[in-house]
């Protein structure tokens, strides 16, 4: 599906369900004008009376490594996450299944054994490093929305739109909370107003469609486990 992608030749469906979350990436520009279509699909995603809360600091180049050599850094030096959405507690019962479950899948293609400590701290890393993919798209919204779960609900919205529409465009990306883990770093280098709150990060660019990790397709819960029908006759 991946190859589909790029010919422009794709319905909606062929979209969603071969799009997978890239952590290779080829080494070469994104150019500019590719992520503003994308940008441009994305914001056509729906959001509470059409207050469209969100914005997009794109950010590559060198402002991106220093990002990601901050981050990396700060984390190693155990300095306290600083991301700047709400948190509860660690996933339990299900919810930590699956991620267990991804997590199984990920190192078994990438052949990092349970007990290769070297392997395993090199693949966090890599978060933390946004997956060294050449664009960040950092996400934000308006600080006067922090009280609200609005706003946080219409970015979820938008960065959904904006995988697909990346996806359509040939783009691979991953939707990366590690990435802003220091998000005084991120905000300095990428220089994001105060009055902007770092919802998330997404790591986009071309799949490196040799690197392993990007021929997982994580699994779904079916529809008859995730939904109720309430008052239909059938």
């Amino acid at each position: 599906m991946m190859s589909d992608a790029r010919t422009g030749e794709h319905s909606y469906d062929q979209i969603v369900l071969g799009r997978r979350s890239i952590r290779g990436f080829q080494q070469r520009p994104v150019p500019r004008a590719l992520i503003e279509q994308v940008l441009a699909l994305a914001m056509r995603a729906p959001s509470s009376y059409n207050t469209q809360p969100w914005n997009f600091t794109v950010v590559s180049g060198a402002p991106l490594d220093r990002i990601r050599e901050e981050n990396a850094r700060r984390t190693l030096a155990g300095v306290p996450d600083s991301r700047e959405g709400r948190r509860g507690g660690a996933y339990l019962g299900a919810h930590r299944e699956r991620q267990i479950e991804v997590a199984k899948q990920l190192f078994s293609v990438m052949e990092i054994g349970r007990e290769d400590k070297d392997k395993r701290q090199d693949w966090v890393m890599r978060g933390f490093r946004q997956f060294d993919a050449p664009v960040s798209v950092v996400v934000t919204y308006d600080r006067v929305l922090l009280e609200s779960d609005i706003g946080p609900f219409d970015c979820g919205a938008v960065t959904n739109a904006l995988v697909n529409a990346a996806w359509s465009r040939g783009l691979g990306c991953v939707i990366n909370s590690q990435g802003i883990m220091q998000s005084p770093a991120v905000r300095e280098h990428a220089g994001i107003a105060e009055d902007q709150v770092i919802m998330i990060c997404v790591a986009m660019g071309y799949p490196d469609e040799d690197f392993p990790a990007n021929s997982v397709v994580s699994n779904r819960k079916p529809v008859a486990e995730a939904a109720r029908f309430v008052g239909f006759e059938d």
